[in-house]
């Protein structure tokens, strides 16, 4: 006789896992901090922080005053006197650096190649000039002109017409505003060497008078009244 078959034990369920608990959702960078910029520090607020100028308090420093911020062994009133010559340096220079790029726009004529690269050339030079005085009334503890309205106030040079003119005209306008900056130049060499300001008197003799001396040369050459002649 067959064998009788054996009853299969029941199985038992497994026990279950118990659930973990649900994780807590991360706070979402920056809220409450709309508007500052996607993922920017919440410290940092990069908003610009515009119209200031409407209530502007006083200014750090007024025009026409010298401070003692630098210690460059000067007494108050050598830089405030040495400040106030390089100012109308600074105005004169502007403008003639200013007149340079007007008759450089406007120049015509035969020799139309040669002046418009001389006039460029010499605005340049002009311009590094411009930076070099500004540079030391600040030094000196001094504000420097900056603003064209304010330079066309204190320039001791004359206003140009705004008409296109002769280049021998131009020429000639250009070689005045040079002879008065240079009158200019050698009066206040003189007071800044007789005050120990030796810093501005080093740079109105090796940089200012230099310059436009050179630049005189340059510019008289174009109207000596030179004929042709015939070589041999």
């Amino acid at each position: 006789m067959a064998a009788p078959a054996k009853t299969a034990a029941p199985k038992t369920a497994a026990p279950q896992k118990a659930a973990a608990p649900a994780a807590k959702k991360a706070p979402a960078k920056n809220a409450g901090n709309a508007g500052k910029g996607a993922g920017s520090n919440a410290a940092v607020d990069i908003q610009p922080i515009l119209n200031q100028q409407n209530h502007a308090p006083a200014p750090t420093q007024r025009f026409g005053t010298v401070s003692q911020r630098l210690p460059i062994g000067l007494e108050e009133a050598t830089r405030y006197d040495s400040v106030t010559m390089l100012n109308q340096l600074l105005a004169d220079t502007i403008t003639l650096r200013d007149m340079y790029k007007k008759h450089h726009w406007q120049v015509v004529g035969p020799t139309f190649y040669q002046l418009h690269l001389l006039y460029d050339k010499h605005y340049e030079e002009q311009a590094g000039l411009v930076d070099t005085i500004a540079e030391r009334i600040q030094i000196l503890g001094g504000v420097a002109v900056a603003m064209a309205h304010d330079v066309a106030e204190l320039t001791s040079l004359p206003r140009i017409p705004r008409d296109r003119e002769e280049a021998p005209i131009q020429v000639s306008r250009l070689l005045s505003a040079h002879q008065s900056i240079l009158k200019n130049c050698h009066e206040y060499a003189k007071r800044a060497d007789e005050s120990g300001d030796d810093g501005t008197n080093d740079l109105i003799v090796s940089d200012l008078m230099r310059t436009n001396e050179l630049q005189v040369w340059f510019v008289s050459e174009h109207v000596v009244e030179s004929p042709l002649t015939r070589a041999e």
